[in-house]
């Protein structure tokens, strides 16, 4: 039995759903699907202009559209913006995200689930059902980073340990410390950039090249290809750097097999000891949810945390990212389809990605 519009699925959500070939979105275009609404829009080249997947307008010819992630894209190609749906306008459930979004930013303690839906008009059931769609996360695990992100600055930029803790809204240093059980760095790490810990680590040779692996007694900090101890001490300036002994020879077993073949699941039960803002670790979760053999464009990753407009920032986030290939930041790549840049070199993104997909 063929597909049909109405049997195509967003397991993952409308901006994390990696099945949408241009077969797929032509369908979702004639079903009008809403709930595909800024994961991508139509591009009716006959008539110059885009619209949102759900545009009521009646059905283009299929010779005629072509499919572009975003607005931004679309108006590269020479198309304006559908009056009538308004594609380049975000909608009323968009709209209360960011209302929302704002209102968390602004607020010293957190917005219960019921103030948050009084402020945008809707249900605090059907408000966390869409915030959740189109964040990544729930309402209460969004404030929670924002708490930590607001920590961390503080501790970045000198404040006491206490003193961050109370400053970024925490009722308690418990409190604190129980957001940051994930988290490998805790709060004196942060602010000593590492101090007393110690790194071990091995260069390992692979079909890649040499590949240099380093892990805390947590899981893996670093991953990168063609560096050595020199390197290694400039990421992690405090820390202790020890080669790797008996301990941790397994471990980087582990890690050499999971970049030998990137599309086997094994990579996902590495341990990772991650040091980085809430939104670093917020880009690097979406990363790890991108599935092998696939690729998301900066426009299309930012889209799926909320924040369309924050490409820039999802790129410097991935540029931030210590961790290759357990942390694919490789499959990330330019608007056009081109692979991008990569801080080990285009041919080594290329052969990741090439291996992801079975090539």
């Amino acid at each position: 039995m063929s597909e049909t519009p109405d049997t195509i699925s967003m397991t993952d959500g409308p901006l994390t759903d990696g099945q949408l070939t241009d077969d797929r979105r032509w369908r979702i275009a004639l079903a009008k699907d809403r709930r595909f609404d800024g994961v991508f829009v139509t591009g009716v080249h006959s008539t110059g202009i885009y619209c949102r997947p759900s545009c009521p307008a009646r059905a283009p010819k299929r010779e005629n559209v072509r499919f572009y992630a975003d607005p931004a894209a679309a108006e590269a190609a020479g198309l304006r913006a559908c009056k009538r749906c308004a594609p380049d306008q975000h909608s009323r459930e968009e709209q209360a995200v960011l209302h929302a979004l704002a209102a968390m930013k602004e607020a010293e303690d957190s917005l219960s689930l019921d103030r948050l839906g009084a402020l945008t008009d809707y249900s605090p059931t059907h408000f966390q059902r869409i915030f959740t769609r189109a964040v990544g996360l729930s309402p209460a695990a969004y404030q929670r980073a924002l708490r930590r992100e607001r920590a961390e600055e503080a501790l970045a930029g000198g404040t006491s340990v206490t003193g961050a803790i109370y400053e970024a809204g925490y009722t308690s240093p418990s409190r604190f410390y129980d957001d940051r059980k994930d988290s490998g760095m805790t709060a004196s790490d942060w602010k000593d950039g590492g101090r007393g810990r110690t790194v071990h680590w091995a260069t390992v040779d692979t079909t890649l090249g040499t590949m240099l692996v380093a892990a805390t007694e947590r899981g893996v900090c670093c991953l990168s290809f063609g560096e050595g101890e020199a390197e290694l001490q400039a990421r992690f300036p405090h820390a202790e750097l020890a080669e790797g002994g008996e301990e941790f020879r397994r471990l980087f077993e582990q890690v050499a097999a999971a970049v030998e073949a990137p599309h086997s699941a094994a990579a996902a039960d590495i341990p990772l000891d991650v040091k980085g803002t809430a939104f670093q670790q917020r880009v690097w979760q979406a990363l790890r949810a991108i599935p092998p053999g696939e690729t998301r464009s900066y426009g299309q990753l930012a889209a799926a945390l909320g924040n369309p407009k924050a490409s820039r920032a999802v790129g410097g986030a991935n540029g931030a990212n210590n961790i290759a290939v357990l942390i694919p930041c490789h499959r990330v790549i330019a608007v056009d389809g081109g692979l991008g840049g990569y801080a080990y070199g285009s041919e080594i993104k290329a052969e990741l990605l090439r291996r992801e997909k079975g090539g």
